[in-house]
C-alpha cells in the first residue's frame, strides 16, 4: 500500500523531531485544566498547515484537528493526552521538569509528540488518502470530570466511525505492542461522608453518639461488599482513603468525614458496589442513630475495547513486516481507569498498549511514579502502530 508505505519513511525520518517535542513537553508540564502553553504549543504546531483545527474544545483546552483526505471513506478519530501530574520529578534525564511539582509521569508526553508528528505526516499525504482523520488532543485526562466527556458532549465525534489511542506502560521493551479485548480498564468512583453525631465528655458515652464508633462500623461493612456482594470472577475494590476524626483524647466527637475511592471492572459490578454502598450508609444511621450526608460521583466509566476492532488492531499489527515492532501480544486487564472510556461508550474502537521500559532496566518505574521514564524508541513505535492501524482501517470498505 504506497499510503502506509510512504507514511512510515515519512515517520521514521522524523523520529528526532518526536523525541524532540517529547522533551520539550516533559521540561514543561503543566496540569489538568491549566494546560495553557501546552495547548498554545500544539495549536501553534499546526498553524498554516492544510487542516481544520478548532481550539478550547470541550470543558477545557482540548484541540481537534480534521485531515480530510481526497477520497470519500471513513471517519476515523486517534487521541493523545497532554496533561501532566501533581509530583515532583525524581528521574535523572537531562530534560527534567522545569515546574516545581508538576512532572509527566504518566507518559502524556510521548503520546502528544508522536500523534503531533504522525497526524503532520497523514495531512502531508492526504491527497493519497481514502476518508477523514480526526485528531483529538485532549486535556485533562488525570483529573475528574477529565476532558474526554466534554469533547464527547461538544459533538467532536458525532461523524466519527471509530476511535483508537495509545498509552505507554513499562510492561516490557519497546517494541512491544499489547492489546486486551473487551472490559480493559476500570471505572472509577469517588465518595466522601459526613457523619452528624452528638458529642459528648469521655466519661459518659451513654450522654452522647461517638461519630467515630459509627465511622468504624462504616469502614468494616463497606469491605464486606467487594468479600460477600460482588462477583468474585469481577475486580471491585473499596478504599477508604481518609478518615478525619482527630479531636480531644477525653471528648466524644461529635462528627467525622470519610474520603474513598471506588473501582469496578465492569458495568455490572459498578451498580452492585453502587447500590450496596448505599445502603450500608442507611444502615450506619439505622443503628447508630446518626445523619449521614453522602457525596457519591460516578468520575470514569470501565473502558471497554470492542472486540471486533481490537481483533483488527492485534491482526494488523501481526501482519506488518516492520523491524520496529518486534511483538504483538495480549496484556491483562488493567486496574487503573482513564476517560478514554467516554469516547468508547460514543463510538467503537480500541486503546492499546506500547511497551516502553528503559533498557537495562529489570523492574521499572510504573505510571505516576515519580522516577518514572520511558525509553524514547518507544514513541517511534507508537508512531508506526497507530500509523499501520489508522491506514488499514480507511483502506477497507465502507
Amino acid at each position: 500500500m504506497f499510503l502506509k508505505e510512504q507514511l512510515m519513511k515519512m515517520l521514521e525520518e522524523r523520529e528526532d523531531e518526536m523525541i524532540e517535542i517529547r522533551r520539550h513537553l516533559h521540561e514543561n508540564p503543566e496540569l489538568s485544566f491549566e494546560e495553557d502553553k501546552t495547548a498554545e504549543y500544539i495549536a501553534e504546531f499546526y498553524k498554516d498547515k492544510d487542516v481544520e483545527v478548532e481550539t478550547e474544545v470541550g470543558n477545557g483546552h482540548g484541540i481537534v484537528v480534521t485531515i480530510k483526505g481526497a477520497k470519500q471513506g471513513k471517519t476515523l478519530a486517534l487521541r493523545a493526552d497532554f496533561d501532566a501530574l501533581p509530583i515532583t520529578e525524581e528521574a535523572d534525564v537531562p530534560f527534567k521538569s522545569k515546574n516545581e511539582g508538576v512532572m509527566h509521569a504518566c507518559g502524556h508526553d510521548a503520546h502528544t509528540a508522536y500523534l503531533m508528528v504522525l497526524a503532520d505526516c497523514l495531512a502531508e499525504l492526504k491527497n493519497d488518502m481514502q476518508g477523514t482523520v480526526k485528531i483529538i488532543h485532549q486535556h485533562a485526562e488525570e483529573v475528574p470530570p477529565g476532558g474526554a466527556k466534554s469533547i464527547v458532549e461538544a459533538g467532536a465525534l458525532d461523524d466519527v466511525d471509530a476511535i483508537f489511542g495509545i498509552h505507554v506502560l513499562p510492561m516490557g521493551p519497546a517494541g512491544t505492542v499489547g492489546y486486551h479485548s473487551g472490559y480493559s480498564f476500570n471505572g472509577r468512583a469517588y465518595f466522601k461522608l459526613k457523619i452528624q453525631a452528638s458529642g459528648g465528655h469521655g466519661s459518659s458515652p451513654h450522654k452522647a453518639n461517638d461519630a467515630i464508633v459509627a465511622g468504624s462500623y462504616f469502614v468494616t461493612a463497606v469491605q464486606s461488599i467487594v468479600s460477600r456482594r460482588v462477583n468474585p470472577l469481577n475486580a471491585g475494590v473499596v478504599t477508604v482513603g481518609s478518615f478525619d476524626g482527630k479531636g480531644t483524647f477525653n471528648v466524644i466527637k461529635d462528627s467525622i468525614e470519610l474520603e474513598g475511592d471506588i473501582r469496578f471492572s465492569n458495568d455490572e459490578t459498578k451498580e452492585v458496589i453502587d447500590k450496596e454502598f448505599h445502603r450500608v450508609v442507611r444502615g450506619v444511621e439505622e443503628l447508630f442513630g446518626v445523619t449521614c450526608e453522602l457525596t457519591y460521583e460516578h468520575d470514569y466509566p470501565p473502558l471497554y475495547n470492542d472486540p471486533e476492532l481490537t481483533t483488527f488492531v492485534a491482526d494488523t499489527l501481526k501482519e506488518v513486516e516492520d523491524e520496529d515492532i518486534k511483538e504483538v501480544k495480549e496484556f491483562p486487564k488493567m486496574a487503573p481507569s482513564d476517560d478514554f472510556a467516554y469516547f468508547l461508550e460514543k463510538v467503537p474502537g480500541s486503546y492499546f498498549y506500547i511497551a516502553c521500559t528503559p533498557k537495562g532496566m529489570e523492574e521499572p518505574y510504573f505510571n505516576h511514579h515519580p522516577k518514572f521514564d520511558i525509553d524514547e524508541d518507544a514513541i517511534l513505535v507508537a508512531a508506526k502502530s497507530v500509523g499501520h492501524v489508522a491506514c488499514s482501517y480507511l483502506a477497507m470498505d465502507k
